[in-house]
């Protein structure tokens, strides 16, 4: 596996199979609420009272929170600012066990595939599968996406998938 920081990386950098766990976030039960009102206004994202009557027993967080939740740890841990290039998509989302105030939060992200893209040989396509983890080690989302990262070269040598 390669030594080189996530933040320093190119698309060269990333190997099939490498696992990289980062970030700790502490979900409020004011966040669920405000984003709750802004963007996802159902009844067990809005008011604990009413949650706790609905099948899950309580307050729980939009999965569009989790999923921005995770977004901020791959950006703060994960993405390299010298070579990102964005993200055409993902492939698969679940939201697997639901995420309640005081939950603390981190990411796993697992290398699929590295390819080098053929009509644009400055870049490359790293697939990877990312996970959300609470603090027992749950997990409760998770998400198969790509990102598309510059090379350090133009030679298709690079390629890992």
């Amino acid at each position: 596996m390669t030594s080189i920081p996530f933040k320093q990386r190119y698309f060269e950098d990333y190997r099939v199979g490498e696992v990289a766990e980062f970030g700790d976030y502490l979900v409020t039960e004011q966040e669920i609420i405000e984003f709750a009102k802004r963007y996802d206004p159902q009844p067990f994202h809005l008011d604990a009272e009413t949650a706790r009557h609905s099948i899950y027993g309580g307050l729980i967080s939009s999965g569009w929170l989790t999923g921005s939740i995770l977004m901020r740890l791959l950006v703060d841990h994960y993405i390299s600012p010298l070579a990102s290039m964005g993200s055409p998509g993902i492939d698969e989302l679940r939201w697997i066990k639901p995420v309640r105030p005081g939950d603390r939060l981190r990411a796993r992200v697992c290398v699929i595939e590295a390819r080098r893209s053929q009509s644009k040989p400055d870049r490359g396509i790293v697939r990877v599968r990312q996970e959300v983890i609470n603090q027992e080690g749950d997990t409760v989302m998770s998400v198969t996406s790509m990102g598309m990262y510059k090379c350090r070269s133009s030679s298709s040598e690079g390629d890992q998938g």
